[in-house]
């Protein structure tokens, strides 16, 4: 018997000090649009993941700030976790993994990732959390009661 397997992931909120604006990428492999992050690697920290990716993905170094949330694509099996970072040096660029890097207002941002992406960037913003959440790899799905 095999035991069921989940992936780790990370996903950078960037958040530019002086305007407030998000970063986010247009993926390369579905075109969506999406705060950066990736898989974790074994011999690293979710901190060090998040500073990795953004950098590999955007150009953007970045400090993670604090934890936003845990959210699982229940169709895929990933685990992702959010971090809200402060952006602290770099120049946008495009990469293999993503065709476009751009800043764009919390709101924006919001409107063009797909909402399991999108409640991301809402949650690295609020006052609360972390929060937990669940999704299909496109929209939340609704929270059961315990």
């Amino acid at each position: 018997m095999s035991l069921p397997r989940h992936s780790v992931s990370v996903t950078g909120v960037v958040i530019r000090s002086e305007d407030g604006k998000v970063l986010i990428i247009k993926r390369m492999d579905d075109g969506r649009w999406v705060p950066p992050g990736g898989v974790l690697e074994l011999n690293e920290t979710p901190e060090q993941c998040v500073v990795r990716e953004v950098w590999e993905e955007t150009g953007i170094e970045v400090s993670p700030v604090r934890l936003v949330g845990v959210y699982k694509n229940m169709n895929l099996a990933v685990v992702s976790l959010a971090f809200l970072c402060e952006a602290i040096g770099g120049e946008p660029r495009a990469s293999s993994e993503s065709s476009v890097v751009t800043w764009v207002t919390p709101e924006e941002a919001v409107e063009r990732c797909p909402e399991a992406r999108g409640i991301r960037i809402q949650d690295a913003l609020s006052a609360h959390g972390p929060y937990v959440r669940a999704h299909d790899g496109t929209s939340l799905l609704p929270t059961p009661r315990t």
